[in-house]
């Protein structure tokens, strides 16, 4: 299997990681406490029914308990729906999270894709209102969009629920990243999970809380059906005892959660304003991390910094030349920005040189 993805740490050892876009702050202690207690019962099943976690997210959201399913990460409940259902014609915007495409192809699906634009920052626009049809079984969307990190307007979002609606189109929307906006509260999207029963949404305790390893995701939908259907596609202890004890943990960070995005939203600004002095072309991001254009290979260059980046030529839609970095803590952004500054000045020069002769 190759892998495709940020994060590679056992290829690229002992490197400062800029490639996967997860809190800066790293796990909070609660969170990290938390899972060494459920450790501790490893001679114990899991809870297959998640059912304090479901209890917890329930009251905190507002949402129905048995309006959601958990699993080993966001990727398992893409893999798991796309199971249950088979849907035989997909829509899907691109460039995007690769395992959508990759889920789809386990049913044989007939995949269409959307090109999305750069003038739109890579997200879907009014065009796509018109390609959602009943020829299509399925969509996946991506708020705020990986790899682009721009959001999608909710008036939009709401706009292809309708449209969705209308045809019994299945909407699967990926709200891994919404914990990083500043105005989350304005795009969430479970208050309307009643009107729209085919809107699927991916959430994880993955990337605001800083626990890839652990493994733990869950879907919200007002179809239960399709839970039912789920739920009997695949095998009953998805989420470990640790998983299961550290994201009950997790949701009492909220304060934590609140100086990340604080710290997200300042180095974000900050760095954008670099790339700008640097003249490097960027998209403008609402997550905590960037997409950039180069054409230096700065993936290469900035290994011989130690530094580990997204290289995002296998994103179907963007191809070489981009590259994706997360927005880390002060310091560990202070090493990129000077890497790429002498990355940039030294190519300026080596060009420079070359013209004259």
């Amino acid at each position: 299997m190759v892998y495709g993805h940020g994060g590679d740490i056992y290829t690229y050892e002992d490197m400062m990681d800029f490639s996967v876009n997860i809190n800066p702050l790293g796990p909070s202690e609660r969170v990290v406490d938390a899972a060494k207690r459920g450790v501790e019962q490893m001679a114990a099943y899991p809870d297959s029914r998640c059912r304090k976690l479901r209890e917890k997210l329930s009251k905190r959201q507002g949402v129905p308990e048995e309006a959601y399913i958990f699993g080993n990460g966001a990727a398992d409940l893409i893999y798991t729906l796309v199971l249950a259902e088979k849907p035989r014609r997909a829509l899907l915007p691109v460039p995007a999270f690769s395992e959508y495409e990759q889920a789809l192809r386990t049913s044989d699906c007939h995949i269409r894709y959307y090109y999305t634009e750069q003038k739109n920052f890579f997200c879907v626009s009014e065009s796509f209102l018109s390609e959602i049809t009943e020829e299509v079984d399925i969509v996946f969307l991506c708020s705020p969009s990986n790899p682009s990190g721009h959001k999608i307007g909710k008036s939009l979002l709401l706009e292809i629920a309708g449209q969705c609606e209308k045809f019994g189109v299945r909407m699967v929307v990926d709200e891994c990243f919404i914990e990083f906006l500043t105005d989350q509260e304005e795009h969430f999207m479970p208050g309307m999970l009643k009107r729209y029963r085919q809107l699927f949404l991916v959430r994880a305790f993955t990337k605001a809380h800083a626990m890839p390893g652990l493994r733990l995701g869950y879907g919200i939908t007002s179809d239960y059906e399709l839970i039912e259907k789920m739920e009997s596609s695949r095998q009953p202890w998805s989420v470990s005892i640790p998983a299961q004890t550290a994201g009950l943990a997790a949701l009492d960070d909220r304060e934590r959660i609140g100086r990340m995005r604080k710290l997200v939203a300042k180095e974000r600004e900050r760095i954008e304003n670099q790339l700008r002095n640097m003249e490097i072309e960027f998209i403008p991001s609402d997550a905590n991390f960037i997409l950039l254009y180069s054409d230096i290979n700065l993936f290469d260059e900035l290994k011989n910094y130690n530094i580990l980046i997204r290289d995002c030529s296998n994103y179907r839609g963007l191809g070489k030349g981009w590259y994706r970095i997360a927005v880390r803590t002060e310091k560990e952004n202070d090493c990129l920005i000077k890497a790429i500054k002498e990355i940039v000045s030294r190519n300026f020069s080596d060009r420079n040189r070359e013209d004259v002769r």
